[in-house]
């Protein structure tokens, strides 16, 4: 077989490229590929990392990981409450960015296996050094105002303020012996607590947080279990009620001579007999 001449094959290639069927490409166009896919590549990754960062913020911050401290019954609140979106948008970018990788050719003797464990890696390492900045606290504080930052993070945070059907947390401001009115970041809440030993609340007062587990019947939560909660432990709940209701104004009365002081809102105390 003889080999063809590498005159006749630069000829045969100029012929192909003026009858059309061999179009040239600008190197320009390689360039803005290159540009593309490295800016698409970063961009993922960026959106990763602040994404693992708030999935950080969100367990820390809501009321989800209070479920557990209830045992198996708080179960299905906690999965309900999970943040199942977030979790998934970090999987799913950071695919997109090993994805990126093999077809830019970078790192193309790599397995994509360890070309996603390297990056997973990276993922984790940046999210959790974000987590030491206040950046996921302003991203969630932006989720209550109607601007754009707001409205494309509202749906990855909007389950630590969706109101449950096997858990509830919010703000108490009325206490008797068999309801618990509450605030929480979407409404008014009545809280059912007569099956329920309340040893464990009654320190509870108006103005306290709260967590339970139980059952939803109409309008009415029927608890199972209540825990009282430090505010500063629930950022994005008291975050979310605040942003509803305000704050809490709140004072005791100065009580009767040997008497108990009174706990009311501010303005609705009741008059001192004279």
């Amino acid at each position: 077989m003889t080999k063809d001449n590498p005159v006749n094959i630069e000829n045969k290639i100029m012929a192909d490229i003026k009858s059309g069927r061999v179009k040239l490409r600008s190197k320009y166009i390689f360039i803005a590929e290159k540009l593309g896919l490295g800016s698409a590549f970063a961009l993922s990754i960026l959106l990763a990392i602040l994404f693992f960062s708030l999935i950080l913020f969100y367990l820390k911050a809501s009321d989800n990981l209070f479920y557990l401290s209830f045992g198996s019954r708080g179960l299905f609140a906690f999965l309900e409450s999970f943040p199942f979106l977030l979790v998934a948008s970090v999987i799913i970018l950071i695919f997109i960015a090993g994805f990126i990788i093999k077809k830019s050719g970078a790192f193309y003797h790599k397995p994509f296996g360890r070309l996603a464990l390297g990056l997973i890696s990276l993922v984790i390492s940046l999210g959790f050094i974000l987590t030491f900045t206040n950046l996921a606290e302003m991203i969630e504080r932006e989720t209550f105002r109607p601007r754009p930052t707001g409205m494309f993070f509202r749906p990855f945070l909007q389950r630590g303020f969706e109101n449950r059907r096997s858990g509830i947390a919010g703000r108490a401001i009325s206490i008797n012996d068999k309801i618990i009115d509450i605030q929480t970041p979407r409404t008014l809440e009545k809280i059912d607590i007569s099956h329920i030993d309340t040893s464990t609340i009654i320190t509870l007062i108006p103005g306290k947080f709260i967590t339970a587990i139980g059952e939803r019947q109409g309008d009415v939560f029927i608890a199972k279990d209540i825990r009282i909660v430090n505010e500063e432990d629930i950022l994005m709940i008291r975050h979310g009620v605040h942003e509803k209701f305000g704050q809490f104004n709140f004072k005791t009365t100065t009580p009767p001579p040997g008497g108990d002081p009174t706990h009311c809102f501010e303005g609705q105390c009741p008059r001192q007999k004279i």
